[in-house]
């Protein structure tokens, strides 16, 4: 056998170099060496992005079809029908209120402004004190309220950014903080800080984290891998802070994150791995201590999304419900996010975002040395802060104590499960995987699940609207542990379920049409322009 020579392989190499420029200019040959040099250029970095090829490839193919006259005539109508539709809504729900576009002349008295806020209260058209609400009030009692409000205004104007002036403030934050790390298996390393609701603890991870990977490891492009029913948040953290997600998708019958996916989504760059406690979608718990080993074993923390399961999720194992460890009982666990003002059933505007070690911690808060004002540091996004919402947490936490959190949470997780199976035993739906604590999404093969919904709305219940696939779900909270609301959303699901089996294959219309129809829009950018007109709404004033 003839020996191994490496000029043999350069031969054919040679050859296409000769063929290429034999018979070329000295400015011709580096004109094409430099044109591909820079196509090789091009492609590695494309390829070295994390962003999907395809998914970049459909959006730019998009953006430029959208630049066709006929084409952009034709979605600049459809979004002005979709403004004019989303103004006229907020209208409608205030017609019974008068406008302020500039400050009266004088000052409204105490009577006329507490009158003006009932006015305002009362609009809507959904009875949330009834329990026909999906999530978004968690808890309502009388006496709570009145210790809030009367709490509250006591610290109303505190402002823990002058620690100074204000210690005892800053005591309170530091107990709340405490008494979660507590009750999330927490040592005495563990720590954190308030905030304002669970997006901006997720954020505070995010920006924690990216902060500790590129002082630590030299990360510079950095990402994170989180399950694909993994809260919004992290995509706006993402883009607040210049971070990389890397979606993986669930298991299409458990509805909990793919394990083998998500080991494959990791790599030099990856921060952060996420899993929830439970999801926002379906209400399915992630396998946290597969994620957590898995980054024990790559050196990458591990942030678990407790902000809907809150206390429910950190004390429903106490409450006799089986569950999988997913604190930081669990090795690998570096941070959890959970929301006091769900089921903690504090005043809304408070969360808490806990860490395993003061080194993640530091990472998180914002430092300015040379500012001529000072030097001048941050916990959080805020500078000042709003002490009055701290105090309200604290008093709220004080006034359930261990028990009462422990009562409540039995109350929401046996009503959960009534649900469950009364949802179970309906023809024509079902559940989606199964649920940890208190959410119960509902899909249906036969139908339309968006019928469903429809129905629902029409007889007073308000549920979220879920795609990819098509489902709703029921956040179950306190308000419907109350005598005879699960009993008659039960019986209300029957009677719309049985009444859409009839004529299964009649397509869904009116506004539920919308869900099923963005689902199927291929330019994701046309959703997002839609949304932005929604949220423009949100601010309407008349011009007089």
């Amino acid at each position: 056998m003839r020996p191994f020579n490496a000029g043999d392989c350069l031969k054919p190499v040679g050859s296409s170099i000769n063929r290429a420029f034999g018979n070329k200019e000295p400015w011709q040959i580096a004109a094409i060496t430099a044109t591909t040099v820079l196509g090789f250029v091009w492609i590695w970095t494309e390829l070295s992005k994390d962003e999907d090829f395809y998914v970049r490839g459909k959006r730019q193919f998009f953006k430029l079809a959208k630049k066709l006259p006929a084409v952009r005539r034709r979605v600049e109508k459809e979004l002005k029908k979709a403004k004019d539709d989303f103004e006229s809504d907020i209208k409608n729900s205030n017609q019974h209120l008068q406008y302020s576009i500039r400050l009266p002349e004088k000052g409204l008295s105490k009577e006329q402004i507490l009158s003006l806020v009932d006015e305002h209260l009362k609009a809507g058209h959904y009875s949330w004190r009834d329990g026909r609400v999906s999530g978004a009030v968690y808890g309502y009692n009388q006496e709570l309220v009145e210790l809030v409000k009367e709490v509250y205004g006591k610290a109303s104007y505190t402002n823990p950014l002058h620690a100074d002036l204000f210690p005892g403030v800053c005591k309170m934050e530091a107990e709340v903080v405490r008494m979660a790390c507590t009750l999330f298996h927490g040592n005495a390393d563990s720590c954190g800080t308030m905030t304002t609701g669970g997006t901006e603890s997720i954020c505070m991870a995010m920006k924690a984290y990216r902060d500790y990977a590129r002082e630590v490891k030299g990360i510079t492009q950095p990402n994170i891998v989180v399950p694909r029913t993994v809260h919004a948040a992290f995509d706006k953290g993402g883009q607040y802070f210049n971070i990389h997600v890397r979606y993986v998708d669930v298991d299409p019958e458990t509805y909990e994150v793919d394990i083998k996916k998500f080991k494959r989504a990791i790599n030099s760059n990856t921060i952060l791995l996420v899993g929830s406690a439970p999801n926002f979608p379906y209400g399915t718990m992630d396998d946290i201590e597969e994620i957590a080993a898995l980054g024990v074993k790559y050196n990458i923390p591990v942030h678990v999304d407790a902000c809907l399961g809150s206390f429910v999720v950190a004390l429903v194992r106490h409450a006799g419900y089986q569950l999988r460890p997913f604190d930081f009982a669990v090795k690998g666990v570096t941070s959890i996010s959970a929301d006091t003002h769900k089921y903690g059933f504090a005043p809304k505007g408070s969360s808490v975002i806990m860490y395993s070690e003061k080194k993640f911690k530091d990472h998180q808060f914002t430092v300015t040395t040379d500012w001529p004002g000072g030097v001048y540091g941050s916990p959080t996004v805020n500078g000042s802060r709003a002490g009055g919402i701290i105090a309200a947490c604290w008093a709220t936490m004080m006034n359930f104590g261990y028990e009462g959190y422990l009562e409540a949470t039995k109350r929401i997780v046996d009503t959960a499960r009534y649900i469950e199976r009364g949802v179970r035993q309906i023809d024509g739906i079902f559940v989606f995987g199964k649920p940890a604590t208190s959410v119960i999404a509902i899909g249906s093969n036969v139908f339309d699940i968006f019928r469903l919904s429809d129905a629902l709305c029409k007889l007073g219940w308000n549920l979220n609207a879920l795609q990819f696939p098509s489902g709703i779900h029921i956040c179950v909270t306190d308000m419907h542990t109350r005598p005879g609301v699960a009993d008659k959303f039960l019986a209300d699901l029957r009677t719309c379920t049985a009444e859409i089996m009839k004529d299964p294959g009649q397509p869904v219309v009116g506004k539920m049409a919308l869900y099923g129809m963005a689902q199927s829009i291929p330019d994701r950018s046309v959703i997002g322009e839609v949304t932005r007109l929604f949220l423009h709404s949100m601010y309407y004033t008349p011009e007089k």
